[in-house]
């Protein structure tokens, strides 16, 4: 049998992509630009800024949690395969390339994988990153392969770290580890292409096999219209169906969010002190909802998270989960606003906006990226791939 790193090193040196594969990779760009420049002055820029420029822009452009994430894999793929491609100088090609292998793989993983507590956008991930620097760096097939399977020993994060630096980080070190085992690949170095199905074997016994059909990123990506968690997506969306101008926070007595419990699977924050743990926090999701129109960059900072109108808001939020589900848009979040006039609002939600069954229009897209970086990519200004890299390089800096 065919070792699955040589099965999709073919598939990727072979890979031609279509006009609407291009725009997928284009809208990837300009969205992955959006959150990592929105990061610009966060603490992180300067833990990280010893960092290789890959590791940087993956970690930046992930603290924020405003990047997209590919739901049959439940990896977040362009924060890992845009910064690889900048980093190694690769083009569309070379993103499309690394979105479907990391995709492909997630895919095979699956659910159980990610219910089992690893950080799926890590394990899948570095050998993604491995596929754009081989590919950037003009490799053969062989060559991709190896640059695979060398990726394989640094692939690992899990969720415990949600809510900490670490989460960013660790997909900062897939994007390096990746793009190490590409350069490793290009000078030579020798791997075992089985060692990838060895590693996936082990990190979750019963996977699917690797299917090589479809399109680019088969199920196309889901682009986040507010900077959390995409568990917390649905939830908010739903709120908002309920806001009709006819009651505020203080009149709220209850509310109550029924989901399917595989959808709660990252939400381990339920009293969240902090902007990065209320970003993993459904009670807190429900409450900046109502308390703000829109639940921006500035919703999930640590000053928004301690107001006390929000602490005590949350404390009226209730969960009901329905048990099982396999992923993070399984089923449908019905969400329940009681009031204290003796009014119970209801609404049901499946498809939040921005995901792959409800794309976001040109006009959703344009104001996150003006809200993101207003000075670089407002009035539709969107930075090709021979430029992004040199834009990052001036708006993020290394450090010394």
């Amino acid at each position: 049998m065919t070792p699955t790193a040589t099965a999709l090193a073919s598939w990727a040196s072979a890979l031609r992509p279509d006009g609407a594969e291009r725009a997928l990779a284009e809208r990837a760009l300009a969205d992955t630009l959006g959150a990592t420049l929105a990061a610009r002055g966060h603490r992180l820029e300067q833990v990280v800024a010893g960092l290789s420029d890959g590791a940087r822009w993956a970690a930046l452009g992930h603290v924020l949690d405003f990047d997209d994430l590919h739901m049959g894999s439940t990896a977040h793929v362009s924060v890992v395969c845009v910064p690889a491609t900048l980093a190694a100088g690769g083009d569309a090609r070379t993103y499309l390339a690394a979105a479907g292998v990391m995709s492909r793989l997630g895919t095979a993983l699956g659910w159980a994988h990610y219910s089992r507590g690893w950080h799926a956008t890590c394990t899948a991930g570095a050998p993604a990153a491995a596929v754009a620097g081989a590919l950037a760096l003009g490799l053969d097939e062989d060559r991709i392969a190896a640059a695979i399977a060398l990726a394989v020993p640094a692939a690992g994060g899990v969720q415990r770290a949600f809510g900490t630096d670490a989460k960013s980080l660790q997909v900062g070190f897939a994007v390096d580890a990746g793009l190490r085992a590409a350069r490793l690949a290009a000078a030579g170095a020798t791997a075992d292409p089985a060692a990838l199905d060895a590693w996936l074997d082990l990190l979750s016994p019963a996977r699917a096999p690797v299917d090589l059909s479809g399109p680019a990123v088969p199920g196309g990506l889901a682009i986040k219209m507010f900077p959390c968690c995409y568990a917390l997506q649905r939830p908010i969306a739903a709120v908002q169906q309920l806001r009709d101008g006819s009651w505020t926070a203080a009149d709220v007595s209850r509310i109550v969010v029924t989901t399917p419990a595989a959808t709660l699977a990252p939400l381990i924050h339920h009293r969240p002190r902090t902007g990065l743990q209320a970003k993993f926090s459904l009670e807190y999701a429900v409450t900046t909802a109502i308390l703000d129109d829109h639940p921006g960059l500035a919703a999930f900072e640590d000053a928004a998270v301690g107001r006390p109108q929000a602490r005590e808001l949350l404390e009226r939020v209730e969960i009901t989960a329905v048990p099982g589900g396999a992923g993070l848009l399984d089923g449908a979040c019905v969400l329940t606003v009681e009031l204290s006039d003796g009014r119970s609002l209801s609404t049901s939600l499946d498809q939040p906006p921005g995901s792959p069954g409800r794309p976001p229009t040109e006009a959703q897209l344009a104001a996150k990226l003006a809200d993101c970086a207003p000075d670089v990519l407002a009035a539709g200004c969107r930075p090709g791939w021979a430029d992004a890299a040199d834009l990052l390089a001036t708006a993020l800096p290394a450090g010394e």
